[in-house]
């Protein structure tokens, strides 16, 4: 029995390509035009053409009624000396009695004839075609996301790496376990938040890797972003961000009001501002200090809960000693040095801190 010459099913490829647009935003005409080129490199491997001129050739896309033709169209002459753009007035004629010397005749070149590597040819071109330009539409998506945060569900764990759901499962982003907090749980089917780094396009066409962190001080910032609307509006600026992912934070922010508090505007009636960036960040603790262009009264804020009796700066060397009541010392060094260094880090000074009685 032969085997039976694959065909190629436009019904279905229309389909694929409503879905392809909804989707991935693809538009239609840019695939109808590769579907048009890729009929047309078929038509030469059906016809033997090695010549790049196809002039005379034209494809039709109906995509409503599900229909797509090639036609040959010849003009019609006397004498044939070409015959891939000319024909006889007595062939046209056997077509249509009214054909007369001048006359351009349209045949249908029937797809149905088209050999199993043709068709193969026409699907293999579209579908790869249609990857390239979703590649494309994802990393340019992504790229102009980069610095911004993104809701997506952890899938799996892929050699220490956890490999994440977003937009809704279009996309898989990887968590590097560099960027991972440490001690927290990536269970599969956990919503998140994360703060997108990076987008590249690996060899061997394969799809755009995003690549997200939860450990990056912008994480916070993109989140108090959200929930301040002061922050939104320019009235308050977040001037520094001092982080331990997953233990405690520092931010420094500023207001451009006399009117309006930084430091309350970004805690919120009853806290629901911060505990709403804090749900965020499974239990994570951050301090938000005003932000002041005298460093030594930014530091002093910066070392809050503690209070600093004295301050001493080394301009050279971006020094600060700083005493406090013996009281508070441990306060102010905090657990394991923590409270101190995060100071430190938020306002790119060196702090020594002794105790006074």
């Amino acid at each position: 029995m032969p085997k039976k010459e694959q065909t190629l099913d436009f019904q279905e490829l229309f389909s694929a390509i409503d879905e392809l647009e909804r989707e991935y935003k693809i538009e239609k005409d840019y695939v109808y035009s590769v579907l048009e080129s890729a009929l047309l490199t078929a038509y030469k491997q059906v016809k033997g053409i090695k010549d790049k001129n196809l002039s005379n050739v034209k494809v039709s896309i109906d995509p409503e009624k599900g229909s797509v033709k090639i036609y040959e169209y010849r003009k019609v002459v006397e004498n044939v000396k070409d015959r891939k753009s000319e024909i006889s007035l007595e062939d046209a004629q056997k077509i249509d009695k009214r054909y007369k010397v001048g006359d351009i005749v349209a045949i249908e070149v029937p797809i149905s004839q088209f050999s199993r590597k043709a068709a193969m040819t026409v699907r293999q071109t579209v579908i790869g075609k249609i990857r390239e330009k979703r590649r494309s539409i994802i990393f340019e998506n992504y790229s102009s996301k980069i610095d911004n945060i993104v809701t997506g569900v952890i899938q799996r764990i892929d050699k220490k790496n956890v490999i994440v759901e977003i937009e809704g499962g279009k996309v898989e982003a990887i968590l590097p376990m560099e960027e991972q907090i440490p001690g927290e749980e990536y269970k599969p089917g956990t919503m998140m938040k994360f703060y997108i780094t990076d987008v590249k396009i690996p060899p061997k066409e394969k799809e755009p890797i995003v690549y997200l962190s939860r450990t990056h001080p912008n994480l916070i910032k993109r989140l108090m972003e959200n929930e301040v609307p002061e922050i939104q509006e320019g009235i308050i600026e977040i001037k520094a961000i001092a982080r331990e992912a997953g233990s405690r934070s520092k931010v420094a922010v500023y207001s451009n009001s006399l009117k309006v508090d930084p430091v309350g505007a970004c805690i919120g009636e009853k806290g629901i501002r911060i505990q709403n960036v804090l749900k965020h960040l499974n239990g994570e603790k951050i301090d938000i200090v005003k932000w002041s262009s005298d460093i030594g009264e930014f530091i002093k804020n910066a070392l809050s809960p503690a209070e600093v009796v004295h301050i001493d700066l080394n301009l050279i060397e971006k020094k600060a000693f700083v005493l406090v009541p013996n009281s508070q010392l441990s306060l102010a060094i905090g657990k394991g040095g923590q409270n101190a260094r995060l100071a430190a880090k938020l306002t790119g000074w060196k702090i020594d801190i002794k105790g006074k009685d």
